[in-house]
């Protein structure tokens, strides 16, 4: 059985952009005020993942509690107020539930931010499964977890699912959990290391052809 994992941030909504935007221009300044740190690093990382791992490479001038609640600001303007869904998105869920294709949202972002998109763009019960990095206790992007995570939740084989991913570090980790990996270019993350995916796509467009193409080969 075939079963399609989508990103979110940076595939089922363009917030990806303001992510980076918001983590250039003000968390990381504030955080590490006297380190240049590449946004690629932690792209994909659970945002709690993330202060564990500039703390530890870096040192952090913020406290955990202040650095979780500017993400949680940042968070509802974001997804409320700035992002948008992916053109054709709903169509292109309807088209896998004809033909019986389930499908997944796997997210290293927190449920409660889920819950917001879900409602935001009016995806509630959009997908078979809905998954958080928060619902496995192992690591977080890069490492293969969640997916193969997803993978056993949907019921197929790691190797049967397509995955859609934006990040260096969400197409590390569906590469190595074994799955056909998708990577959807996107401007925010600029020239990242897209090499471990087999196909890139550039647009909605593309993106639609190309997942219905292999779920229909699977």
């Amino acid at each position: 059985m075939t079963a399609v994992l989508f990103d979110m941030d940076g595939v089922l909504v363009n917030s990806e952009d303001y992510w980076v935007d918001f983590e250039r221009e003000e968390l990381f300044p504030a955080a590490v005020p006297d380190e240049n740190v590449d946004l690629a690093e932690t792209s994909g990382m659970n945002f709690r993942e993330i202060y564990d791992y500039l703390e530890a490479e870096y040192g952090t001038a913020l406290s955990r509690e202040e650095f979780v609640r500017r993400f949680n600001e940042a968070a509802e303007e974001i997804y409320t107020e700035r992002a948008e869904a992916l053109d054709g998105l709903h169509d292109l869920l309807a088209e896998l539930d004809d033909r019986g294709v389930p499908t997944a949202l796997v997210s290293s972002s927190p449920h409660d931010w889920i819950g917001m998109v879900l409602e935001e763009f009016d995806l509630e019960g959009s997908f078979d499964r809905v998954i958080s990095a928060d619902d496995i206790d192992a690591a977080s992007k890069p490492a293969p977890d969640v997916f193969e995570y997803a993978a056993d939740e949907i019921g197929a084989p790691a190797d049967a699912c397509i995955v859609v991913e934006d990040s260096a570090n969400g197409i590390e980790a569906a590469a190595r959990a074994g799955t056909c990996v998708i990577a959807y270019r996107i401007a925010a993350h600029g020239d990242i290391d897209r090499s471990p995916a087999d196909q890139i796509v550039d647009s909605p467009a593309e993106l639609r052809e190309r997942v219905l193409e292999l779920a229909d080969r699977e």
